[in-house]
């Protein structure tokens, strides 16, 4: 694969995350989809056509010989209800009760809070590079969420504590996956835990509990592209990228994610961004920048992940 293609994969797979998660909102606010149904089905189907991919794509011994071990069996399953289930779950809620740009960009915490982990359980050494990155975390933070008035949040409460779970879902996420990836493929490890995940939900939003009657043809459109663009698809580009790209440059380029779900939310939904938040986005993206271009930074896992994950 050419360099350009692959650089081509990943912006392109980003953005659909991104905007992936602003339709989302648009589905939540205008057709009151439930987020449940939702997750439960984004989940089921994703995670089918990523093991169809597989299947058809490469080594698809893997599908089934994730389960032939018990332990693996045991991991691949936390994986999927307390990592998978967990990051979706939370980056949904945040979107419901708040919006996608404050929802992603709280999520994209994640890794400072790797750096913590990791610090605080004495396996990394805490860095000036690190202490900046979560200096413009928690700056970031604060102006995105205020608009740089302490008296008055500028997002809902529920969609702050939604998106920061989310963040601690996504550093599980990542640090638990490691050991998995290195024995199977990204495609075989997400599609098995989107799977999981799902069908975990279904038994509180079975997928079929649905009245199909009320969901006007946008609707469907809407659905089909969180559904298949803005995950199914939008994951197996960025994976395929890692076939031309250094995995630091596809998540430098995977960046876009936060830029994309901003600018749809802005621009297409209207959601009033005031001045400070945009500054504190700007720091946000900054931390990002910094990390994913940082090959020695503690939160950096690429010694041990050869194949970063994305969920969003």
């Amino acid at each position: 694969m050419s360099r350009q293609k692959g650089i081509f994969l990943v912006i392109t797979g980003a953005l659909l995350w991104g905007i992936g998660g602003t339709v989302s909102k648009k589905l939540f606010q205008e057709f009151e989809i439930d987020v449940d149904w939702l997750v439960t089905t984004r989940l089921l189907i994703a995670g089918f056509l990523l093991l169809t991919v597989q299947y058809f794509g490469k080594d698809r011994a893997q599908i089934l010989g994730v389960w032939k071990t018990g332990r693996i069996a045991i991991q691949l399953i936390i994986f999927g209800i307390l990592g998978m289930l967990a990051v979706q779950y939370t980056y949904m809620a945040s979107i419901e009760h708040g919006n996608a740009a404050v929802a992603t960009l709280l999520q994209y915490l994640a890794p400072v809070m790797i750096i913590v982990y990791l610090v605080f359980r004495k396996q990394a050494v805490l860095t000036q590079r690190d202490l900046l990155t979560v200096s413009l975390a928690l700056v970031g933070c604060f102006f995105l969420l205020t608009n740089g008035s302490i008296s008055q949040l500028t997002v809902p409460t529920p969609a702050i504590i939604w998106g920061i779970l989310s963040g601690v879902a996504l550093a599980f996420y990542t640090l638990y996956a490691i050991p998995l990836l290195k024995q199977f493929d990204s495609l075989v490890i997400v599609g098995w835990a989107m799977i999981i995940g799902g069908f975990a939900l279904s038994f509180i939003h079975p997928p079929w509990q649905m009245d199909f009657t009320t969901l006007t043809a946008e609707a469907y459109l809407y659905l089909v592209f969180v559904i298949i663009f803005g995950t199914m698809i939008a994951f197996w580009f960025y994976i395929e990228s890692l076939q031309s790209l250094a995995a630091k440059e596809s998540s430098l380029l995977g960046s876009t994610e936060p830029l994309a779900a901003v600018f749809t939310t802005v621009f297409w939904l209207k959601e009033p961004f005031g001045m400070f938040q945009w500054f504190g986005t700007t720091c946000i993206l900054i931390m990002i920048l910094l990390l994913a271009l940082n090959k020695d930074s503690s939160s950096n896992n690429s010694k041990q992940n050869k194949k970063p994950l994305k969920i969003s």
